[in-house]
């Protein structure tokens, strides 16, 4: 791996926050489902928008077979991914100490199309799964004209990065005796309660899936 690889995933500045471990990366892909992917095409960047499902050390990415964008990333070009969380407002008593709380990955490769029918209808499973855990063994499978009009992609990850803050207010010490207030905000997202479609057959009632999401939410409360 040539040098310039190896820097282009370092974190430059406040590198105190840089995790490189794959462990550490894995585990803020796997509490994510939207990504950022960018990359260029004839010299003009794009950033997409992208559900992915992680499988071991690639992501997977999916779209219509109509997009010459998917196709161009389908290519194998450079690519990049970002993920990020956003865990709370910083509120510092200056201006300039601002922050938020976050964990963030960026990561680098290429991305390569997933052509066999069976590897595509698995990795369809894994999206829905990785939306809702448990959820694609309660719906149908991509049937062949499903699987035709998609693209599926396997982002293999060659180097990625972590940048984590956590903690508390930075506050300059000639700013503590100033008569503001300062502290965290933690950010919170949940689910509200499932609404049923106006069309869905009487007697099905709310999946396991579902009951399972909002009683884990619950008790986190």
């Amino acid at each position: 791996m040539s040098a310039q690889t190896k820097a282009r995933h370092h974190v430059r500045r406040v590198k105190a926050r840089a995790q490189y471990e794959r462990a550490d990366v894995h585990a803020i892909l796997d509490a994510g489902m939207l990504a950022h992917v960018a990359f260029c095409v004839d010299g003009q960047p794009y950033v997409i928008p992208m559900l992915y499902a992680r499988d071991g050390d690639a992501l997977l990415l999916h779209g219509s077979v109509a997009s010459r964008l998917l196709h161009e990333l389908g290519n194998g070009i450079e690519a990049c991914v970002g993920v990020t969380h956003l865990d709370a407002l910083v509120l510092a008593r200056s201006h300039f100490n601002h922050s938020v709380n976050y964990r963030s990955v960026v990561a680098f490769g290429r991305a390569v199309v997933v052509d066999d029918a069976a590897s595509k209808a698995d990795a369809l499973a894994r999206f829905v799964d990785a939306v809702l855990p448990g959820r694609a063994a309660e719906s149908r499978p991509a049937d062949a004209s499903e699987l035709a009009a998609t693209t599926v992609l396997r982002f293999e990850i060659v180097d990625a990065s972590a940048k984590v803050r956590g903690g508390s207010v930075k506050d300059a010490q000639d700013d503590l005796a100033l008569p503001h207030w300062a502290g965290v905000v933690p950010l919170r997202t949940g689910y509200g309660e499932a609404i049923a479609e106006p069309d869905l057959a009487a007697g099905i009632a709310l999946p396991g899936s579902v009951r399972a999401l909002l009683a884990d939410q619950e008790s986190a409360t």
